[in-house]
Protein backbone atom coordinates (compact mmCIF):
# COMPACT_ATOMS: atom_id res chain seq x y z
CA UNK A 1 0.00 0.00 0.00
CA UNK A 2 1.62 3.24 -1.21
CA UNK A 3 1.82 5.69 2.10
CA UNK A 4 3.62 8.59 -0.13
CA UNK A 5 3.45 10.05 -3.14
CA UNK A 6 5.18 12.43 -4.86
CA UNK A 7 4.66 14.14 -8.41
CA UNK A 8 6.46 15.76 -10.41
CA UNK A 9 7.87 18.49 -7.90
CA UNK A 10 9.91 21.36 -9.42
CA UNK A 11 11.55 23.72 -6.97
CA UNK A 12 13.35 26.61 -8.84
CA UNK A 13 15.81 29.45 -6.77
CA UNK A 14 15.49 33.04 -8.57
CA UNK A 15 14.37 33.71 -12.00
CA UNK A 16 16.15 34.18 -15.90
CA UNK A 17 19.03 32.86 -16.49
CA UNK A 18 20.51 32.72 -13.26
CA UNK A 19 17.64 30.68 -11.92
CA UNK A 20 18.58 27.54 -9.65
CA UNK A 21 16.98 23.82 -10.37
CA UNK A 22 17.16 22.50 -6.98
CA UNK A 23 14.40 19.61 -7.98
CA UNK A 24 13.53 19.02 -11.86
CA UNK A 25 10.28 16.60 -12.23
CA UNK A 26 10.83 14.07 -9.40
CA UNK A 27 7.96 11.44 -8.59
CA UNK A 28 8.66 9.00 -6.47
CA UNK A 29 6.38 6.41 -4.27
CA UNK A 30 6.87 4.71 -1.29
CA UNK A 31 4.83 1.78 0.26
CA UNK A 32 4.12 1.72 3.88
CA UNK A 33 6.73 0.13 6.00
CA UNK A 34 9.43 0.82 3.10
CA UNK A 35 13.12 1.77 4.65
CA UNK A 36 13.93 4.35 1.40
CA UNK A 37 17.74 6.01 0.82
CA UNK A 38 17.92 9.03 -1.06
CA UNK A 39 21.79 9.12 -1.79
CA UNK A 40 23.27 11.89 -3.47
CA UNK A 41 26.25 14.70 -3.23
CA UNK A 42 26.01 18.25 -1.59
CA UNK A 43 24.07 20.40 -4.06
CA UNK A 44 22.02 17.48 -5.66
CA UNK A 45 18.47 18.18 -4.59
CA UNK A 46 18.22 15.65 -2.28
CA UNK A 47 17.82 17.86 1.05
CA UNK A 48 15.18 20.22 -0.52
CA UNK A 49 13.52 17.22 -1.61
CA UNK A 50 13.12 15.51 2.02
CA UNK A 51 12.07 18.88 2.63
CA UNK A 52 9.13 18.79 0.26
CA UNK A 53 8.57 15.22 1.15
CA UNK A 54 8.07 16.82 5.08
CA UNK A 55 6.46 20.19 3.87
CA UNK A 56 8.93 22.41 5.65
CA UNK A 57 8.80 24.04 2.13
CA UNK A 58 6.70 24.59 -0.64
CA UNK A 59 7.75 23.20 -4.09
CA UNK A 60 7.48 25.46 -7.35
CA UNK A 61 5.02 22.59 -9.04
CA UNK A 62 3.75 18.77 -8.60
CA UNK A 63 2.58 18.00 -5.45
CA UNK A 64 3.00 15.40 -2.46
CA UNK A 65 0.11 12.88 -1.05
CA UNK A 66 1.35 11.56 2.82
CA UNK A 67 -1.29 8.86 3.94
CA UNK A 68 -4.01 9.92 1.30
CA UNK A 69 -3.57 13.78 1.96
CA UNK A 70 -2.52 16.01 -0.57
CA UNK A 71 -0.54 18.55 1.66
CA UNK A 72 0.21 20.99 0.08
CA UNK A 73 -3.59 21.85 -0.57
CA UNK A 74 -3.71 22.60 3.62
CA UNK A 75 -4.00 26.36 5.24
CA UNK A 76 -0.58 26.69 6.89
CA UNK A 77 -1.76 26.10 10.40
CA UNK A 78 -3.50 23.33 9.20
CA UNK A 79 -0.17 22.03 7.37
CA UNK A 80 1.76 22.71 10.79
CA UNK A 81 -0.72 20.30 12.90
CA UNK A 82 -0.19 17.66 10.00
CA UNK A 83 3.44 17.55 10.17
CA UNK A 84 3.36 17.49 13.84
CA UNK A 85 0.87 14.04 13.91
CA UNK A 86 1.92 11.91 10.72
CA UNK A 87 5.42 12.97 9.99
CA UNK A 88 8.50 12.31 12.41
CA UNK A 89 11.65 14.05 11.66
CA UNK A 90 15.30 12.87 12.55
CA UNK A 91 17.99 15.89 12.40
CA UNK A 92 21.69 15.38 11.97
CA UNK A 93 22.23 18.24 14.51
CA UNK A 94 19.76 16.27 16.70
CA UNK A 95 17.81 19.61 17.25
CA UNK A 96 16.51 18.34 21.22
CA UNK A 97 15.67 20.83 23.63
CA UNK A 98 18.35 21.52 25.91
CA UNK A 99 16.85 22.24 29.03
CA UNK A 100 14.42 19.23 28.85
CA UNK A 101 15.25 16.30 30.15
CA UNK A 102 15.36 12.68 27.85
CA UNK A 103 11.88 11.73 28.17
CA UNK A 104 10.54 15.03 28.04
CA UNK A 105 12.34 15.63 24.62
CA UNK A 106 10.58 12.27 23.88
CA UNK A 107 6.84 12.95 24.65
CA UNK A 108 7.07 17.15 23.60
CA UNK A 109 5.65 16.78 20.12
CA UNK A 110 2.89 14.45 21.58
CA UNK A 111 2.12 17.76 24.25
CA UNK A 112 2.21 20.41 21.71
CA UNK A 113 -0.57 18.51 19.65
CA UNK A 114 -2.39 18.33 23.53
CA UNK A 115 -2.43 14.59 23.98
CA UNK A 116 -1.16 12.17 26.58
CA UNK A 117 1.76 9.82 25.59
CA UNK A 118 0.81 6.00 25.03
CA UNK A 119 3.08 5.84 27.78
CA UNK A 120 3.05 1.72 26.84
CA UNK A 121 4.06 2.55 23.44
CA UNK A 122 6.57 5.11 24.45
CA UNK A 123 8.51 2.73 27.23
CA UNK A 124 8.96 -0.47 24.34
CA UNK A 125 10.55 3.17 21.96
CA UNK A 126 12.65 3.98 24.81
CA UNK A 127 13.50 0.05 25.63
CA UNK A 128 14.50 -0.84 21.81
CA UNK A 129 17.10 2.27 21.94
CA UNK A 130 18.35 1.87 24.63
CA UNK A 131 17.45 4.65 27.12
CA UNK A 132 15.86 3.33 29.71
CA UNK A 133 18.85 4.29 32.48
CA UNK A 134 18.94 7.97 30.15
CA UNK A 135 15.58 9.07 31.13
CA UNK A 136 16.41 12.00 33.42
CA UNK A 137 19.39 12.84 31.56
CA UNK A 138 19.70 16.47 29.90
CA UNK A 139 20.93 16.21 26.07
CA UNK A 140 24.19 17.99 27.34
CA UNK A 141 24.92 15.12 29.07
CA UNK A 142 24.58 12.30 26.66
CA UNK A 143 27.19 11.13 23.64
CA UNK A 144 25.82 12.14 20.72
CA UNK A 145 24.55 8.99 19.92
CA UNK A 146 22.34 8.46 22.89
CA UNK A 147 21.11 12.17 21.27
CA UNK A 148 20.60 10.86 17.77
CA UNK A 149 18.62 7.85 19.68
CA UNK A 150 16.53 10.31 21.69
CA UNK A 151 15.91 12.45 18.22
CA UNK A 152 14.66 9.00 16.58
CA UNK A 153 12.44 8.26 20.02
CA UNK A 154 11.01 11.89 19.64
CA UNK A 155 10.00 10.60 16.13
CA UNK A 156 8.44 7.92 16.40
CA UNK A 157 6.69 8.55 19.60
CA UNK A 158 3.17 10.47 17.67
CA UNK A 159 2.99 6.96 15.66
CA UNK A 160 3.83 8.58 12.47
CA UNK A 161 3.02 7.77 9.19
CA UNK A 162 6.37 8.39 7.91
CA UNK A 163 9.95 9.23 9.60
CA UNK A 164 11.96 11.79 7.60
CA UNK A 165 15.59 11.01 8.58
CA UNK A 166 18.39 14.09 7.32
CA UNK A 167 21.45 13.25 7.73
CA UNK A 168 21.23 11.51 10.61
CA UNK A 169 24.62 10.42 10.94
CA UNK A 170 25.95 13.12 9.71
CA UNK A 171 27.86 14.13 13.32
CA UNK A 172 28.29 11.09 14.12
CA UNK A 173 31.47 8.60 13.78
CA UNK A 174 31.28 5.70 10.96
CA UNK A 175 30.49 2.82 14.12
CA UNK A 176 28.22 4.87 16.06
CA UNK A 177 26.21 5.78 12.52
CA UNK A 178 25.82 1.98 11.74
CA UNK A 179 24.68 1.89 15.43
CA UNK A 180 22.50 4.17 14.81
CA UNK A 181 20.82 3.27 11.30
CA UNK A 182 20.38 0.03 12.46
CA UNK A 183 18.65 1.02 15.69
CA UNK A 184 16.84 3.21 13.00
CA UNK A 185 15.63 0.05 10.82
CA UNK A 186 15.25 -2.36 13.87
CA UNK A 187 12.67 0.31 15.05
CA UNK A 188 10.86 1.12 11.50
CA UNK A 189 10.23 -2.83 11.00
CA UNK A 190 9.15 -3.32 14.58
CA UNK A 191 6.62 -0.50 14.55
CA UNK A 192 5.85 -0.84 10.80
CA UNK A 193 7.20 3.22 10.13
CA UNK A 194 7.81 3.87 6.42
CA UNK A 195 11.53 5.69 6.67
CA UNK A 196 13.39 7.87 3.93
CA UNK A 197 16.84 9.05 4.91
CA UNK A 198 18.87 11.36 3.40
CA UNK A 199 22.81 10.33 3.22
CA UNK A 200 26.00 10.98 1.15
CA UNK A 201 27.18 7.48 2.44
CA UNK A 202 26.63 4.88 0.57
CA UNK A 203 27.57 2.47 2.59
CA UNK A 204 24.83 3.24 5.26
CA UNK A 205 22.29 3.21 2.20
CA UNK A 206 22.65 -0.58 1.78
CA UNK A 207 20.98 -0.65 5.10
CA UNK A 208 17.63 -0.16 3.50
CA UNK A 209 15.23 -1.76 1.30
CA UNK A 210 15.93 0.62 -1.56
CA UNK A 211 18.02 3.17 -2.66
CA UNK A 212 17.47 6.52 -4.99
CA UNK A 213 19.95 8.48 -6.49
CA UNK A 214 19.65 12.03 -6.96
CA UNK A 215 21.94 14.23 -9.27
CA UNK A 216 21.04 17.36 -10.62
CA UNK A 217 17.63 17.94 -9.21
CA UNK A 218 16.77 14.88 -10.60
CA UNK A 219 16.23 11.11 -9.90
CA UNK A 220 17.91 8.37 -11.58
CA UNK A 221 16.70 6.15 -14.29
CA UNK A 222 16.22 2.91 -12.61
CA UNK A 223 15.06 4.38 -8.89
CA UNK A 224 11.87 5.80 -9.32
CA UNK A 225 9.54 3.05 -8.55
Amino acid sequence: MIILEAKQLKKIYGSGPTAVHALDNVSLTVDRGEFIAVVGTSGSGKSTFLHMLGGIDRPTSGCVTIDGKKIFELKEEELTIFRRRKIGFVFQNFNLVPMLNVYENIVLPIQLDGNKPDKKYIKQIIQMLGLESKLQDLPNQLSGGQQQRVAIARALATKPAIVLADEPTGSLDSKTSQDVIGLLKVTGEKFNQTIVMITHNEELAQLADRIIHIEDGKILVGDAI
